[in-house]
């Protein structure tokens, strides 16, 4: 009795697990973007980091020292061809320029008195009342005073050109970059007084590792942008190739003077240099795709996607070899073709053979 009622409890089970059949899973469509494979260009675009100058800088300095007497100039000012920038203090220069013109009238008197000496004994000599040993020391003493003479004159010269040197003047237009003196403040011959920019073109130097600065060519086009002017572009021509590395690093000097140049420019600005530069002729063609390469334990890859009817295509896994990143997309070197069209975003959820719903719109990049 007990195992017939068991029975008819399991019985409705039974019946209404054999009546729930397993679901049908749905296959999910993604959709998904895409680009048109692109030839790669036959220039490499490179941009590097530089700083402008003006293309004419002249740093100032007195050519004597001294102390600074008066500062006639301030950051900012423009000036004029012979224009005063400083001046020393010139008393002990006066004084030299005094004793130096003291020094050259004793030796003309000195002069004077041998040459008229040199007369007398001559005169003697003529008559037989000197001898040739008196004669000769006579004219070697006034040949001596005369060499005296051109000494104190060229001492007085320079004396006056040291009092000269005591006023610092402006070689030629332009506008006042530094001042880093100030009045009372002893200076040395030579130390800057002052930084000189004058009218030109503006230059932007910059530094070029050692693997491009053999495709680099005076003269070569470059395009110049300014942090501070991020609308502007100007057009620039390299002016100037380092043959040696700079310090320690492995980067050689490069300069590009501006064509087209601007008043809203300014000394010291930074600026973004960028260069198209020719490939080497070893270097195989490449295509350029968007960043869209995925990378596994088997290797780097792209999936390129076959269209089919009705707006849909089918996921396809191609192992690349890649090259450089530039600015239009990454250079791929095989595993592509230009007629492909590779998935860019979403690569992690497919798998090969996946079906996908192209979007619209995607069949060039942009």
């Amino acid at each position: 009795m007990t195992t017939r009622r068991l029975l008819l409890l399991l019985l409705p089970l039974c019946l209404l697990a054999c009546g729930n059949e397993p679901e049908q899973r749905q296959e999910v469509i993604r959709p998904i973007r895409y680009q048109k494979v692109r030839p790669g260009s036959d220039l490499l675009k490179r941009t590097f980091s530089g700083t402008a100058r003006a293309g004419i800088e002249s740093r100032l300095s007195f050519r004597v020292a001294g102390a600074v007497e008066q500062v006639a100039v301030q950051v900012g000012d423009r000036v004029k061809p012979g224009q005063l920038i400083a001046r020393l203090d010139a008393t002990d220069y006066r004084l030299q320029v005094q004793e130096a013109q003291a020094g050259l009238a004793n030796a003309r008197a000195q002069a004077r008195n041998a040459a008229a000496n040199y007369e007398r004994v001559r005169a003697l000599y003529e008559n037989r009342n000197a001898s040739r040993n008196d004669l000769d020391a006579a004219r070697a003493a006034s040949e001596s005073a005369k060499a005296q003479v051109r000494a104190s004159s060229t001492r007085l010269d320079l004396a006056r050109s040291q009092l000269r040197y005591t006023r610092l003047t402006a070689p030629s237009a332009g506008a006042i970059a530094s001042v880093p003196i100030e009045i009372n403040e002893n200076v040395a011959a030579g130390q800057m007084v002052a930084l000189l920019t004058a009218n030109g073109q503006t230059e932007v130097d910059c530094t070029i590792p050692e693997s491009l600065i053999t495709l680099l060519k005076k003269d070569m086009p470059a395009t110049v942008v300014f942090d501070a002017l991020p609308e502007q572009q100007f057009t620039a021509l390299v002016s100037e190739v380092g043959v040696a590395a700079t310090g320690q690093a492995t980067t050689f000097p490069v300069t590009v003077r501006l064509e087209n140049n601007s008043n809203l420019i300014r000394s010291g600005m930074a600026a973004a240099i960028v260069f198209h530069l020719p490939k080497q002729a070893d270097r195989q063609p490449t295509l350029v795709v968007p960043e869209a390469i995925g990378e596994d334990r088997m290797g780097r890859f792209a999936y390129v996607v076959k269209p089919q009817k009705n707006g849909l295509g089918t996921i396809h896994r191609r192992a690349v070899t890649v090259g450089e990143l530039t600015s239009d997309g990454l250079e791929v070197l095989s595993g592509l073709d230009d007629s492909d069209l590779v998935v860019t975003a979403g690569i992690s959820r497919l798998q090969e053979g996946q079906r996908v719903q192209l979007l619209p719109g995607n069949e060039v990049a942009p």
